[in-house]
């Protein structure tokens, strides 16, 4: 498996990767990738595909989102073939986009999912660290990583980039 940045040659098997993983939403995260990369939070360096035998089996991306008005990353959609769940994808392309967020010195990536999934990777209640979501039912799945140049004054509310409030 090969973990790279996406090209233009990806965005049909990446909208079809999104599709295929969230076939009980159709159109819903798939839309939101391609909305995504025509918004202007859309930052090329953090949107990965994970690559099998030259085909693309799996995608994330972490767009730039705010909180309290300071520059904090939102991550989402990260999408694996059905074919290719449970064999480390996903925690391989987890891996690769938090390393690569490190490395461009953001200090912290938020995400609404599963607790028992995303603890694996560090991440813990947003609401631990002041972090508070823009709907309140979104609680008990509200979770962020601090990055290397984090600070415990990153407080306040979070706001994913402008698409997410299209979904």
């Amino acid at each position: 498996m090969l973990i790279r940045r996406e090209t233009p040659a990806d965005v049909e098997a990446i909208h079809a990767v999104t599709e295929a993983a969230f076939a009980a939403r159709p159109g819903g995260e798939a839309w939101l990738v391609g909305a995504l990369r025509a918004d202007v939070g859309w930052i090329p360096a953090l949107s990965l595909v994970a690559e099998v035998d030259g085909a693309v089996v799996g995608h994330v991306v972490c767009t730039r989102a705010s909180v309290g008005g300071s520059a904090a990353l939102g991550l989402g959609p990260l999408s694996v073939l059905p074919s290719h769940q449970r064999i480390g994808v996903g925690t391989a392309l987890m891996h690769a986009v938090l390393g690569a967020a490190d490395a461009l010195d953001e200090p912290l990536v938020v995400l609404l999912g599963d607790p028992a999934y995303y603890s694996r990777f560090s991440f813990r209640l947003a609401s631990d660290l002041g972090i508070t979501p823009s709907a309140e039912e979104w609680g008990p799945y509200f979770q962020a990583r601090t990055l290397n140049t984090y600070t415990p004054a990153l407080t306040g509310p979070f706001t994913y980039a402008e698409p997410f409030s299209r979904l």
